[in-house]
């Protein structure tokens, strides 16, 4: 009987995986939607009953979910568990438990380009950022575990927990800089503008650290303030703010553009098809006024929808370094009270027809804070950073003043010979630790000087007027791939 019984199941597997071969050698034209998720209902049913161990149904449900919005190759489309759901919603209503850093993830996975945790910016005033981790950095392992095997949803549950806590990273910066980074977990605020005046000038410095929905407001304190100290200039700094609202885009561009689209929004779906276009009774900031803004790899999404803007309109001159290249827009959409998908509804355009994604702004002047690292320089800095001096010498005089850190910086040079001003930067990031983050740093920020420089020129009004939208920008590259014929790919030059 036993002997039937097993002859009985054998032939049920068979006939089971036999409708699965058949299903799947169908012509893929024909099959329909429903026929699939057919398919679906079937492996996930078969998997449940027949699996050597009882598997909780949510297991597979989510795994599906991810597997799907995983094939599509989107790192924004992703499957949204009931962690991710909780902090993306703290992160949304103000503050949340983590590490403060914005982070981006490669979906796949390849010896050659390991899927890395890469650091899009770190959030200002948070252990992150007064860790000195930066825009660009890539995170190759969380508390030893690597980061390639990882999910996006796993990352985040490794870099959140309970505050107080410790967490270590492993930063690969560079080419071959590798060292390890312990940040303690805090509450994390989200933060959105801070601002003040340039000592020593009549210009307003504004630094959008993330558009939220009080970003526009904020903005227009600043404004008032900078009014009422007399500004002939402005410089507003976009680097390492990773985006937020589109909405909170447009107010803050609003404010300087009286007419005209601000951003499109481009999708096959009609409904998001949307064009915001400028308020002239919005607008507040001063006409005619030189304004820079400061861009950098770090600055994405709704930062390059104000840069773009600003910049195809010749209201801003551009400073800095390439912005990220995120020009496409997700709307979350809950499945349930607790889980969910974030998916990419829509591109965003530039007012003259531009998407950027993957593309990024170029700065109209490039200006890098430091420059490349030679392989030695690499392995000097890495050394710098294990050997924990200058931790020790900011935790022996935590009332460093600037003079204080000068002279620490110089004798840290004679055993690592670098850039005297990156190490003052480094010392003076230790003792910020425990102190408010300064507004500016004109000692290291030489994105920063070279702002006020091009803002205080006598040349500013011919330099913006020459300045080019990034349409003219773009038929620029198209008209030399034409020329050349040699398959350049090349964007935005």
């Amino acid at each position: 009987m036993k002997k039937i019984l097993k002859a009985i199941a054998i032939v049920f597997l068979l006939c089971s995986f036999q409708c699965f071969a058949e299903s799947s050698v169908e012509n893929d034209t024909k099959i329909t939607s429903f026929q699939y998720v057919k398919k679906l209902n079937s492996v996930f049913d078969f998997v449940q009953q027949n699996y050597v161990d009882e598997i909780d149904p949510r297991i597979l449900y989510e795994g599906a979910l991810k597997g799907m919005l995983d094939a599509i190759g989107d790192p924004y489309t992703l499957y949204l568990d009931p962690d991710y759901m909780r902090d993306l919603s703290d992160t949304t209503s103000g503050s949340f438990g983590g590490v403060g850093l914005s982070i981006s993830k490669a979906t796949e996975s390849t010896p050659a380009k390991p899927a890395y945790v890469e650091v899009a910016s770190p959030i200002e005033d948070t252990p992150g950022a007064k860790a000195g981790i930066q825009a660009g950095d890539m995170i190759t392992a969380i508390d030893g575990l690597p980061t390639p095997s990882m999910t996006m949803n796993e990352v985040l549950s490794h870099l959140r927990g309970e505050v107080g806590a410790p967490v270590t990273v492993t930063i690969l910066r560079g080419t071959n800089m590798k060292f390890d980074v312990t940040l303690v977990r805090a509450l994390i605020e989200v933060p959105t503008v801070k601002y003040g005046m340039i000592e020593g000038t009549k210009i307003g410095y504004a630094r959008l650290i993330q558009f939220t929905p009080d970003t526009a407001t904020r903005l227009q304190d600043a404004l008032d303030s900078f009014e009422k100290n007399g500004y002939k200039g402005l410089i507003i700094d976009l680097r390492d703010n990773p985006g937020g609202l589109i909405t909170s885009a447009v107010d803050v561009a609003d404010k300087f553009i009286d007419n005209g689209p601000i951003v499109s929004t481009k999708s096959r779906l009609l409904f998001e098809n949307t064009q915001f276009t400028a308020n002239k009774e919005k607008t507040t900031a001063k006409q005619g006024m030189p304004i820079v803004v400061l861009i950098n790899r770090g600055a994405a999404s709704a930062s390059e929808i104000v840069s773009g803007a600003l910049k195809d309109y010749h209201l801003a001159y551009l400073v800095g370094e390439r912005t990220y290249g995120k020009g496409s827009v997700q709307q979350v959409i809950p499945l349930s009270n607790t889980d969910g998908i974030k998916i990419t509804m829509a591109r965003y355009y530039t007012p003259s027809d531009m998407n950027i994604d993957k593309i990024g702004i170029p700065p109209d002047l490039e200006i890098k804070n430091l420059k490349e690292f030679t392989e030695d320089e690499e392995k000097i800095y890495v050394d710098l950073i294990k050997s924990e001096i200058i931790n020790k010498a900011a935790e022996s005089k935590p009332n460093m003043t600037e003079a204080d850190i000068a002279l620490e910086a110089a004798a840290i040079a004679k055993k690592y010979p670098l850039n005297e001003r990156l190490i003052r930067r480094l010392i003076r990031i230790q003792v910020q630790k425990t102190q408010p983050s300064v507004l500016y740093d004109l000692d290291y920020d030489l994105q920063l000087n070279e702002a006020l420089k091009v803002i205080q020129s006598k040349d500013y009004s011919t330099m913006l007027k020459n300045t080019k939208t990034l349409r003219e920008l773009q038929e620029e590259v198209d008209e030399a791939k034409t020329v050349d014929g040699n398959g350049l790919t090349a964007s935005l030059k």
